[in-house]
Protein backbone atom coordinates (compact mmCIF):
# COMPACT_ATOMS: atom_id res chain seq x y z
CA UNK A 1 0.00 0.00 0.00
CA UNK A 2 1.78 3.85 -1.20
CA UNK A 3 1.58 5.90 1.12
CA UNK A 4 -0.17 8.63 0.79
CA UNK A 5 2.80 10.98 -0.16
CA UNK A 6 3.82 8.51 -2.58
CA UNK A 7 0.18 8.37 -4.07
CA UNK A 8 -0.01 12.32 -4.67
CA UNK A 9 3.51 12.30 -6.41
CA UNK A 10 2.78 9.76 -8.53
CA UNK A 11 -0.74 11.48 -9.30
CA UNK A 12 1.16 14.25 -10.43
CA UNK A 13 3.51 12.30 -12.32
CA UNK A 14 0.74 10.93 -14.61
CA UNK A 15 0.29 12.14 -18.63
CA UNK A 16 -3.88 13.24 -18.37
CA UNK A 17 -6.51 15.70 -18.18
CA UNK A 18 -5.57 16.67 -14.81
CA UNK A 19 -2.13 17.12 -15.22
CA UNK A 20 -2.07 18.99 -18.32
CA UNK A 21 -2.47 22.70 -16.90
CA UNK A 22 -5.66 22.95 -19.26
CA UNK A 23 -7.65 24.62 -16.19
CA UNK A 24 -10.14 26.61 -18.09
CA UNK A 25 -13.02 28.72 -16.57
CA UNK A 26 -16.86 27.73 -16.67
CA UNK A 27 -17.98 29.93 -19.27
CA UNK A 28 -15.08 28.42 -21.58
CA UNK A 29 -16.24 24.84 -20.52
CA UNK A 30 -19.95 25.57 -20.96
CA UNK A 31 -18.78 27.05 -24.72
CA UNK A 32 -16.00 23.70 -25.24
CA UNK A 33 -18.66 21.40 -24.11
CA UNK A 34 -21.37 22.59 -27.08
CA UNK A 35 -18.19 22.37 -29.29
CA UNK A 36 -17.38 18.89 -28.74
CA UNK A 37 -21.63 17.79 -29.02
CA UNK A 38 -20.87 19.27 -32.83
CA UNK A 39 -18.17 17.19 -33.71
CA UNK A 40 -20.62 13.94 -33.11
CA UNK A 41 -20.13 10.72 -30.95
CA UNK A 42 -21.46 8.05 -33.54
CA UNK A 43 -19.77 5.01 -34.00
CA UNK A 44 -16.57 5.19 -35.93
CA UNK A 45 -15.42 8.27 -34.75
CA UNK A 46 -11.43 7.91 -33.99
CA UNK A 47 -11.69 10.29 -31.57
CA UNK A 48 -14.85 8.60 -29.73
CA UNK A 49 -12.73 7.72 -26.90
CA UNK A 50 -10.83 11.13 -26.74
CA UNK A 51 -14.02 13.65 -26.83
CA UNK A 52 -15.48 11.37 -23.57
CA UNK A 53 -12.54 11.89 -21.74
CA UNK A 54 -12.23 15.58 -22.37
CA UNK A 55 -16.12 15.42 -21.51
CA UNK A 56 -15.04 13.92 -18.37
CA UNK A 57 -13.29 15.87 -17.76
CA UNK A 58 -15.40 18.99 -17.77
CA UNK A 59 -18.26 17.59 -15.99
CA UNK A 60 -15.35 17.21 -13.18
CA UNK A 61 -14.44 20.81 -13.32
CA UNK A 62 -17.98 21.71 -13.07
CA UNK A 63 -18.45 19.69 -10.13
CA UNK A 64 -20.40 16.64 -11.42
CA UNK A 65 -18.28 13.82 -10.31
CA UNK A 66 -20.83 10.84 -11.07
CA UNK A 67 -21.15 11.96 -14.50
CA UNK A 68 -17.75 12.21 -15.16
CA UNK A 69 -17.16 8.94 -14.05
CA UNK A 70 -19.81 7.72 -16.51
CA UNK A 71 -17.81 9.65 -19.44
CA UNK A 72 -14.29 8.69 -18.50
CA UNK A 73 -16.11 4.75 -18.14
CA UNK A 74 -17.83 5.14 -22.11
CA UNK A 75 -14.12 6.26 -23.08
CA UNK A 76 -12.46 3.23 -21.61
CA UNK A 77 -15.37 1.39 -23.87
CA UNK A 78 -14.86 3.39 -26.88
CA UNK A 79 -11.01 2.89 -26.55
CA UNK A 80 -11.37 -0.60 -26.50
CA UNK A 81 -14.07 -1.18 -29.29
CA UNK A 82 -11.96 0.92 -31.71
CA UNK A 83 -9.03 -0.51 -31.04
CA UNK A 84 -10.35 -3.42 -31.16
CA UNK A 85 -8.08 -4.64 -28.29
CA UNK A 86 -8.71 -5.06 -24.39
CA UNK A 87 -5.27 -2.79 -23.53
CA UNK A 88 -2.61 -0.63 -25.17
CA UNK A 89 -0.95 2.63 -24.90
CA UNK A 90 -4.12 4.23 -25.87
CA UNK A 91 -5.55 3.54 -22.50
CA UNK A 92 -2.95 5.71 -20.84
CA UNK A 93 -4.44 8.89 -20.48
CA UNK A 94 -8.10 7.25 -19.65
CA UNK A 95 -6.69 5.30 -16.91
CA UNK A 96 -4.94 8.28 -15.08
CA UNK A 97 -7.95 10.19 -15.51
CA UNK A 98 -9.53 7.55 -13.59
CA UNK A 99 -7.16 7.60 -11.08
CA UNK A 100 -7.59 11.29 -10.20
CA UNK A 101 -11.53 11.12 -10.24
CA UNK A 102 -11.58 8.32 -7.60
CA UNK A 103 -9.05 9.84 -5.64
CA UNK A 104 -11.03 13.10 -5.32
CA UNK A 105 -14.19 10.63 -4.97
CA UNK A 106 -11.70 9.27 -1.65
CA UNK A 107 -11.40 6.32 -3.37
CA UNK A 108 -7.86 5.45 -2.74
CA UNK A 109 -8.04 2.02 -3.25
CA UNK A 110 -9.66 2.52 -6.84
CA UNK A 111 -7.01 5.45 -7.62
CA UNK A 112 -4.44 3.18 -6.75
CA UNK A 113 -5.83 0.42 -9.14
CA UNK A 114 -5.92 2.77 -11.94
CA UNK A 115 -2.43 4.06 -11.04
CA UNK A 116 -0.56 0.32 -11.10
CA UNK A 117 -2.57 -0.27 -14.56
CA UNK A 118 -0.88 2.84 -15.93
CA UNK A 119 2.42 1.85 -14.23
CA UNK A 120 1.46 -1.34 -16.18
CA UNK A 121 1.17 -0.41 -19.62
CA UNK A 122 4.22 2.10 -19.52
CA UNK A 123 5.85 -1.21 -18.96
CA UNK A 124 4.61 -3.21 -21.42
CA UNK A 125 4.54 -0.68 -24.35
CA UNK A 126 7.58 1.71 -24.08
CA UNK A 127 7.79 4.67 -26.11
CA UNK A 128 9.86 4.07 -29.36
CA UNK A 129 12.01 7.24 -28.57
CA UNK A 130 13.69 7.21 -25.06
CA UNK A 131 12.72 10.22 -23.22
CA UNK A 132 9.54 10.79 -25.26
CA UNK A 133 6.58 10.51 -24.13
CA UNK A 134 4.59 7.38 -26.16
CA UNK A 135 3.07 8.72 -29.56
CA UNK A 136 -0.16 7.42 -28.40
CA UNK A 137 -0.12 9.47 -25.25
CA UNK A 138 0.95 12.10 -27.47
CA UNK A 139 -1.56 12.18 -29.62
CA UNK A 140 -4.13 12.50 -27.20
CA UNK A 141 -2.41 15.39 -25.68
CA UNK A 142 -2.69 17.50 -29.40
CA UNK A 143 -6.01 16.45 -29.88
CA UNK A 144 -7.09 17.76 -26.36
CA UNK A 145 -5.11 21.15 -26.71
CA UNK A 146 -6.29 21.81 -30.15
CA UNK A 147 -9.31 22.35 -28.90
CA UNK A 148 -8.13 25.73 -26.82
CA UNK A 149 -6.35 28.68 -27.66
CA UNK A 150 -4.13 29.32 -30.44
CA UNK A 151 -1.09 28.80 -28.50
CA UNK A 152 -2.33 25.62 -27.27
CA UNK A 153 -3.12 24.72 -30.76
CA UNK A 154 0.28 25.41 -31.88
CA UNK A 155 1.83 23.35 -29.20
CA UNK A 156 -1.28 20.36 -30.23
CA UNK A 157 0.81 20.74 -33.69
CA UNK A 158 3.95 20.35 -32.27
CA UNK A 159 3.08 16.77 -30.22
CA UNK A 160 1.18 15.74 -33.22
CA UNK A 161 3.84 16.03 -35.44
CA UNK A 162 6.32 14.05 -32.91
CA UNK A 163 3.69 11.40 -32.70
CA UNK A 164 3.45 11.27 -36.20
CA UNK A 165 7.93 10.93 -36.93
CA UNK A 166 7.10 7.83 -34.47
CA UNK A 167 4.01 6.22 -35.65
CA UNK A 168 3.55 7.63 -39.76
CA UNK A 169 0.63 5.05 -40.38
CA UNK A 170 -1.82 7.08 -38.03
CA UNK A 171 -3.53 8.92 -40.90
CA UNK A 172 -6.02 10.44 -38.41
CA UNK A 173 -3.03 12.36 -36.77
CA UNK A 174 -1.94 13.86 -39.61
CA UNK A 175 -5.47 14.98 -40.81
CA UNK A 176 -6.18 16.69 -37.03
CA UNK A 177 -2.54 18.25 -36.84
CA UNK A 178 -3.52 19.68 -40.41
CA UNK A 179 -7.36 20.96 -39.07
CA UNK A 180 -5.52 22.55 -35.68
CA UNK A 181 -3.00 24.60 -38.17
CA UNK A 182 -6.03 25.63 -40.22
CA UNK A 183 -8.35 26.54 -37.22
CA UNK A 184 -5.33 28.97 -35.86
CA UNK A 185 -4.82 30.37 -39.45
CA UNK A 186 -8.29 30.89 -40.50
CA UNK A 187 -8.33 34.76 -40.18
CA UNK A 188 -5.22 34.93 -41.80
CA UNK A 189 -5.24 34.34 -45.47
CA UNK A 190 -1.10 35.46 -45.56
CA UNK A 191 0.00 32.56 -42.65
CA UNK A 192 -2.53 29.79 -44.34
CA UNK A 193 0.02 29.72 -47.51
CA UNK A 194 2.25 28.44 -45.20
CA UNK A 195 0.24 25.34 -44.17
CA UNK A 196 -0.73 24.79 -48.33
CA UNK A 197 1.13 22.16 -49.14
CA UNK A 198 0.53 20.58 -45.70
CA UNK A 199 -3.42 20.64 -46.63
CA UNK A 200 -2.33 18.70 -50.13
CA UNK A 201 -0.10 16.42 -48.15
CA UNK A 202 -3.37 15.38 -45.74
CA UNK A 203 -5.71 14.94 -48.65
CA UNK A 204 -3.66 12.49 -50.42
CA UNK A 205 -2.91 10.23 -47.28
CA UNK A 206 -6.42 10.59 -46.55
CA UNK A 207 -8.26 11.31 -49.70
CA UNK A 208 -12.09 10.32 -48.32
CA UNK A 209 -11.86 13.37 -45.66
CA UNK A 210 -14.59 15.75 -46.93
CA UNK A 211 -13.46 18.41 -44.29
CA UNK A 212 -9.85 18.76 -45.90
CA UNK A 213 -11.66 18.79 -49.53
CA UNK A 214 -13.70 21.36 -49.01
CA UNK A 215 -10.72 23.44 -47.07
CA UNK A 216 -8.83 22.84 -49.99
CA UNK A 217 -11.07 24.08 -52.72
CA UNK A 218 -11.77 27.13 -50.01
CA UNK A 219 -8.03 27.97 -50.75
CA UNK A 220 -8.26 27.32 -54.78
CA UNK A 221 -11.17 29.29 -55.16
CA UNK A 222 -8.96 32.33 -53.27
CA UNK A 223 -6.23 31.41 -56.09
CA UNK A 224 -9.05 32.14 -58.71
CA UNK A 225 -9.59 28.45 -59.73
CA UNK A 226 -12.54 27.65 -61.25
CA UNK A 227 -13.98 25.24 -59.00
CA UNK A 228 -17.77 25.50 -58.82
CA UNK A 229 -18.44 21.98 -60.49
CA UNK A 230 -16.40 20.48 -57.95
CA UNK A 231 -18.07 21.70 -55.43
CA UNK A 232 -21.61 20.96 -56.27
CA UNK A 233 -19.95 16.84 -56.28
CA UNK A 234 -18.65 17.65 -52.77
CA UNK A 235 -21.83 18.69 -51.89
CA UNK A 236 -23.69 15.68 -52.80
CA UNK A 237 -21.19 13.41 -50.46
CA UNK A 238 -21.34 15.70 -47.23
CA UNK A 239 -25.04 15.06 -47.57
CA UNK A 240 -24.77 11.74 -47.72
CA UNK A 241 -21.90 12.02 -44.34
CA UNK A 242 -22.81 11.65 -40.73
CA UNK A 243 -23.05 15.40 -39.13
CA UNK A 244 -20.52 16.54 -37.45
CA UNK A 245 -18.51 20.12 -37.44
CA UNK A 246 -15.94 18.10 -39.16
CA UNK A 247 -18.36 16.32 -41.90
CA UNK A 248 -17.13 19.03 -44.30
CA UNK A 249 -20.23 21.17 -44.36
CA UNK A 250 -19.34 24.58 -42.45
CA UNK A 251 -16.08 24.78 -45.04
CA UNK A 252 -18.29 23.84 -47.96
CA UNK A 253 -21.29 26.55 -46.93
CA UNK A 254 -17.81 29.35 -46.64
CA UNK A 255 -16.74 28.06 -49.99
CA UNK A 256 -20.31 29.06 -51.41
CA UNK A 257 -20.09 32.04 -49.55
CA UNK A 258 -16.60 32.66 -51.56
CA UNK A 259 -18.32 32.01 -55.01
CA UNK A 260 -21.10 34.08 -53.78
CA UNK A 261 -23.36 31.29 -54.42
CA UNK A 262 -25.57 32.32 -51.19
CA UNK A 263 -28.91 30.34 -53.21
CA UNK A 264 -27.16 27.66 -53.22
CA UNK A 265 -25.42 27.45 -49.83
CA UNK A 266 -28.83 27.41 -48.53
CA UNK A 267 -30.17 24.70 -50.57
CA UNK A 268 -27.88 22.32 -49.47
CA UNK A 269 -28.07 22.84 -45.90
CA UNK A 270 -31.84 22.97 -45.71
CA UNK A 271 -31.57 19.63 -47.80
CA UNK A 272 -29.43 18.53 -45.17
CA UNK A 273 -31.66 19.83 -42.18
CA UNK A 274 -34.63 18.15 -44.19
CA UNK A 275 -32.74 14.61 -43.24
CA UNK A 276 -31.59 15.83 -39.59
CA UNK A 277 -33.98 18.71 -38.43
CA UNK A 278 -32.60 18.38 -35.19
CA UNK A 279 -29.08 18.81 -35.23
CA UNK A 280 -27.48 21.79 -33.89
CA UNK A 281 -24.70 22.04 -36.20
CA UNK A 282 -26.45 22.17 -39.25
CA UNK A 283 -28.58 25.15 -37.83
CA UNK A 284 -25.79 26.86 -37.56
CA UNK A 285 -24.92 26.59 -40.63
CA UNK A 286 -28.02 27.17 -42.44
CA UNK A 287 -28.34 30.49 -39.83
CA UNK A 288 -25.03 31.69 -41.46
CA UNK A 289 -26.05 31.15 -44.74
CA UNK A 290 -29.52 33.27 -44.62
CA UNK A 291 -27.60 35.67 -43.22
CA UNK A 292 -25.12 36.23 -46.28
CA UNK A 293 -27.85 35.84 -48.12
CA UNK A 294 -29.74 38.73 -46.63
CA UNK A 295 -25.96 41.03 -46.29
CA UNK A 296 -24.84 40.37 -49.50
CA UNK A 297 -27.69 39.97 -51.28
CA UNK A 298 -27.09 42.80 -55.05
CA UNK A 299 -30.37 41.76 -56.17
CA UNK A 300 -32.66 44.36 -53.34
CA UNK A 301 -34.00 43.60 -50.35
CA UNK A 302 -34.99 39.55 -49.47
CA UNK A 303 -38.14 38.79 -49.38
CA UNK A 304 -40.31 38.45 -45.90
CA UNK A 305 -40.02 34.58 -46.01
CA UNK A 306 -36.03 34.51 -46.20
CA UNK A 307 -35.64 37.43 -43.34
CA UNK A 308 -38.30 35.13 -40.99
CA UNK A 309 -36.20 32.21 -41.56
CA UNK A 310 -33.09 33.71 -41.25
CA UNK A 311 -34.43 35.33 -37.89
CA UNK A 312 -36.12 32.44 -36.69
CA UNK A 313 -33.15 29.98 -37.24
CA UNK A 314 -30.61 32.72 -35.32
CA UNK A 315 -32.50 32.78 -32.33
CA UNK A 316 -32.77 29.29 -31.96
CA UNK A 317 -29.29 29.17 -32.32
CA UNK A 318 -28.57 31.42 -29.70
CA UNK A 319 -30.96 29.14 -27.58
CA UNK A 320 -28.87 25.81 -28.68
CA UNK A 321 -25.96 27.79 -27.50
CA UNK A 322 -26.27 29.88 -25.16
CA UNK A 323 -22.51 30.00 -24.11
CA UNK A 324 -21.13 30.82 -27.31
CA UNK A 325 -23.97 33.22 -28.73
CA UNK A 326 -22.75 36.64 -28.75
CA UNK A 327 -21.79 36.81 -32.29
CA UNK A 328 -25.12 35.41 -32.80
CA UNK A 329 -26.64 38.15 -30.61
CA UNK A 330 -24.73 40.63 -32.98
CA UNK A 331 -25.75 38.88 -36.18
CA UNK A 332 -29.48 39.00 -35.20
CA UNK A 333 -29.32 42.85 -34.43
CA UNK A 334 -27.51 42.69 -37.96
CA UNK A 335 -30.33 41.42 -39.40
CA UNK A 336 -33.45 43.23 -37.51
CA UNK A 337 -31.24 46.65 -38.90
CA UNK A 338 -31.92 44.81 -42.36
CA UNK A 339 -35.45 44.62 -41.91
CA UNK A 340 -38.23 46.90 -42.39
CA UNK A 341 -38.77 48.78 -39.48
CA UNK A 342 -36.30 46.97 -37.83
CA UNK A 343 -33.61 49.71 -37.05
CA UNK A 344 -35.18 49.99 -33.37
CA UNK A 345 -35.08 46.48 -32.38
CA UNK A 346 -31.25 46.68 -33.31
CA UNK A 347 -30.59 49.74 -31.44
CA UNK A 348 -32.40 48.14 -28.24
CA UNK A 349 -30.26 44.97 -28.97
CA UNK A 350 -26.88 46.83 -29.21
CA UNK A 351 -28.10 48.92 -25.86
CA UNK A 352 -28.24 46.04 -23.79
CA UNK A 353 -25.06 44.56 -25.20
CA UNK A 354 -23.21 47.42 -24.85
CA UNK A 355 -24.10 47.15 -21.31
CA UNK A 356 -23.28 43.17 -20.52
CA UNK A 357 -20.12 42.52 -18.53
CA UNK A 358 -17.68 41.11 -20.91
CA UNK A 359 -14.35 40.13 -20.91
CA UNK A 360 -11.79 41.98 -23.28
CA UNK A 361 -12.23 40.15 -26.47
CA UNK A 362 -16.42 39.85 -26.23
CA UNK A 363 -15.95 43.69 -25.78
CA UNK A 364 -14.40 43.87 -28.72
CA UNK A 365 -16.39 42.23 -30.65
CA UNK A 366 -19.75 44.35 -29.69
CA UNK A 367 -17.67 47.18 -30.60
CA UNK A 368 -16.58 45.89 -33.91
CA UNK A 369 -20.00 45.25 -34.40
CA UNK A 370 -21.50 48.25 -33.12
CA UNK A 371 -19.45 50.26 -35.54
CA UNK A 372 -20.26 48.41 -38.46
CA UNK A 373 -24.09 48.80 -37.78
CA UNK A 374 -23.30 52.38 -36.96
CA UNK A 375 -22.27 53.18 -40.68
CA UNK A 376 -24.11 50.99 -42.84
CA UNK A 377 -27.07 51.09 -41.00
CA UNK A 378 -27.44 54.51 -38.97
CA UNK A 379 -25.05 56.42 -41.26
CA UNK A 380 -23.43 57.80 -38.63
CA UNK A 381 -19.29 57.60 -39.63
CA UNK A 382 -18.31 59.81 -36.91
CA UNK A 383 -19.80 57.68 -33.82
CA UNK A 384 -18.88 54.57 -36.20
CA UNK A 385 -15.05 55.39 -35.81
CA UNK A 386 -15.74 56.07 -32.38
CA UNK A 387 -16.44 52.65 -31.40
CA UNK A 388 -13.69 51.32 -33.97
CA UNK A 389 -11.31 52.69 -31.82
CA UNK A 390 -12.80 51.44 -28.30
CA UNK A 391 -11.72 48.58 -30.38
CA UNK A 392 -8.55 48.70 -31.17
CA UNK A 393 -7.91 50.72 -27.82
CA UNK A 394 -8.48 46.83 -26.22
CA UNK A 395 -4.57 45.11 -26.03
CA UNK A 396 -5.90 41.90 -26.46
CA UNK A 397 -4.88 40.84 -29.55
CA UNK A 398 -7.69 39.32 -31.71
CA UNK A 399 -9.38 39.11 -34.66
CA UNK A 400 -12.30 41.69 -34.15
CA UNK A 401 -9.54 44.23 -33.01
CA UNK A 402 -7.24 43.64 -36.48
CA UNK A 403 -10.84 44.52 -38.02
CA UNK A 404 -11.28 47.98 -36.66
CA UNK A 405 -7.23 49.15 -36.98
CA UNK A 406 -7.73 48.08 -40.85
CA UNK A 407 -11.02 49.76 -41.08
CA UNK A 408 -9.56 53.03 -39.26
CA UNK A 409 -6.63 52.59 -41.51
CA UNK A 410 -8.30 52.82 -44.73
CA UNK A 411 -10.40 55.62 -43.88
CA UNK A 412 -7.36 57.85 -42.62
CA UNK A 413 -5.53 56.60 -45.90
CA UNK A 414 -8.50 57.74 -47.85
CA UNK A 415 -7.74 61.23 -46.05
CA UNK A 416 -11.48 62.37 -47.06
CA UNK A 417 -13.14 62.40 -43.36
CA UNK A 418 -13.42 65.11 -40.93
CA UNK A 419 -11.61 63.15 -37.89
CA UNK A 420 -8.46 61.95 -40.46
CA UNK A 421 -6.67 63.34 -38.71
CA UNK A 422 -7.73 62.30 -35.56
CA UNK A 423 -7.26 59.35 -36.33
CA UNK A 424 -3.47 59.06 -37.53
CA UNK A 425 -2.85 60.51 -34.11
CA UNK A 426 -4.56 57.47 -32.39
CA UNK A 427 -3.49 55.07 -34.29
CA UNK A 428 0.45 56.47 -34.19
CA UNK A 429 0.07 56.60 -30.33
CA UNK A 430 -1.85 53.40 -30.07
CA UNK A 431 1.56 51.99 -32.37
CA UNK A 432 4.04 53.88 -29.94
CA UNK A 433 1.86 51.98 -26.75
CA UNK A 434 2.69 48.89 -28.45
CA UNK A 435 6.36 49.45 -28.87
CA UNK A 436 7.10 50.33 -25.40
Amino acid sequence: MMSAAQSQSKLEALECHFTWGLDPKKNKILRLKGKLKDIGTEEGNSWLGHIYNLQGFFQYKLGSFEEALRLFSRATEALHQLRNAEEGPWLVVNYGNLAWLHHHLGEEDKSQDYLSKVEALIKKYPSPLQDELHPEILAEKAWTLMNFDKDRKLLAADYFQKAIRMKPDMVQWQTSRVVGLISVHKHSHTDLEDVLEEIRMARENDPENLYLAARDLNQRVKRGEQIEDEAHELAKKILINPVSSYSGMKPLVWLYRELRLYDDAIDVVEEALKKHPDEPHLKRCAALCYKWKIIYSKNGRPNRRIFDRAIGLTEEVISLYPHSSLSKKIDLATLHAKSVRGLMTADEMYKELLKADLHPAQKQLIYNGYAKYLFYDRYDSQKSIRYHMKAAEISHQGFYRQSSIKTLQKIAERGRHRMCREIQEFLANLQDSESE
